[in-house]
């Protein structure tokens, strides 16, 4: 008897987590990618604790820690250097026993790249529509130029802009940030900049972020308030981005003057009003595909890759595939959720300017530890039930309105 197949669209973060996923649950697995070539946007991103716990209890091993750089201390400055909050990562790292690496998004993808190699995978392979047989249960997607593939099991990984998720739900719009966010990988030095450190500074409606990717290796990324009908079209240089930022703390004006222009990303912050049904039949969504967030908490990869090692623990031994898939959406629905809903609120809150400036700055200065520690610890864990099984209904702990910056 023949395996049964999964078709995964998308060879992103969450689709490829998926397709290992998958494969280690005794399913054929096939990857279609609308992109002709597989090339990582130049920009980094982390790998948090939760997320590698995720990938070991299903037996991926991907060994994060020698592909980045580890996180070991985490400040928020004022724009000028001067220190807000340190954060206590560490302490909950190692309480925890899990790493979180930051680390490029090349690096991540080779790596699970190799997780999944073996497993078929389609470049070119843009899916436009798919149906369903009412009576075998099995769905057929079709891609442009006409090919088809069949399959007992769809899962949507195709980001931001679904085509899985629009032929299920229809057009959206999406909700923009407010502002535009820049990002850039670039060799770096400094006496402030650590090994294993993530900092972030706060001016009035802007944010700088420096982030060690190991190996001498910055990345940066920075934000600005401004409206939408420029943010979508930006079309400035290096020199914008440098004059929005003079007069901020050494470390990162220098950060901007050695980052080769293009070398510099500008991208729309945006996410999308959280959808409550992830899919139908044998169909369902994962990743941005289904809780596109704001990138305040820097957990977008991460309930990617938690989505997809639920999803396949659902998978593994079901018998009645819609049932697994509805009951994995039931499990993953709260958690993302408050993940989506917190992104946005910390997005708004840490974007303050003008009078919420100070405000914003006390908040952080003077939250309880005891309390800091509680939101950050709920996000970082990976929830699972005593025996090691998924939670069902598992809520993260960090809900709308309590403020909590992580690693952009």
């Amino acid at each position: 008897m023949s395996r049964r197949k999964a078709l995964v669209v998308g060879a992103g973060i969450g689709g490829l987590t998926a397709a290992a996923a998958l494969r280690h649950a005794g399913w054929d697995v096939e990857v279609h990618e609308r992109a002709t070539e597989l090339r990582a946007a130049g920009s980094g991103l982390s790998v948090m604790s939760n997320a590698i716990a995720a990938l070991e209890s299903v037996g991926l091993d991907l060994r994060l820690a020698e592909r980045g750089e580890v996180l070991r201390s985490y400040h928020v400055r004022t724009a000028r250097g001067r220190l807000i909050r340190e954060f206590p990562f560490p302490s909950i790292i190692r309480r925890l026993g899990v790493p979180s690496v930051l680390i490029t998004r090349s690096a991540l993808q080779q790596a699970l790249l190799e997780a999944a190699d073996g497993i078929r995978l389609h470049l070119g392979s843009a899916a436009e529509d798919f149906s369903v047989d009412e009576a075998s249960g099995r769905v057929t997607v079709r891609f442009a130029g006409g090919h088809e593939a069949h399959g007992d099991v769809l899962v949507g990984a195709d980001g931001f802009n679904s085509a899985i998720r629009r032929r299920m739900v229809g057009p959206e719009e999406s909700r923009d940030s407010g502002y535009l966010v820049w990002l850039a990988l670039t060799p770096f030095r400094h006496p402030r900049f650590t090994p294993g450190s993530v900092t972030h500074y706060w001016g009035s409606g802007q944010r700088f972020g420096l982030v060690d990717m190991g190996g001498g290796l910055l990345y940066w990324w920075g934000t600005k308030n401004m409206p939408t009908s420029r943010s979508h079209h930006w079309k400035g240089g290096k020199a914008e981005v440098a004059r929005a930022f003079a007069g901020w703390a050494d470390e990162v004006c220098q950060a901007i003057e050695v980052t080769p222009e293009e070398a510099i990303l500008a991208v729309p912050s945006r996410d999308r009003t959280f959808l409550e049904r992830w899919g139908r039949g044998p169909v369902t969504l994962l990743g941005d595909a289904a809780h596109p967030m704001l990138t305040s908490l820097g957990q977008g990869s991460g309930m990617a890759i938690e989505d997809a090692v639920v999803l396949s623990r659902w998978l593994r031994d079901a018998q009645d595939v819609p049932s697994a898939l509805r009951a994995y959406e039931d499990e993953r629905r709260e958690r993302t959720r408050g993940m989506v809903a917190a992104s946005r609120s910390v997005s708004d809150f840490e974007q303050s300017e003008n009078v919420r400036r100070p405000i914003r700055d006390a908040y952080f200065r003077f939250l309880p530890a005891r309390k800091l520690t509680a939101i950050l610890e709920g996000s970082l864990t990976f929830p699972t039930t005593t025996s090691g099984q998924p939670a069902v209904n598992s809520v993260n702990s960090a809900k709308e309105g309590d403020h909590v910056s992580q690693v952009g």
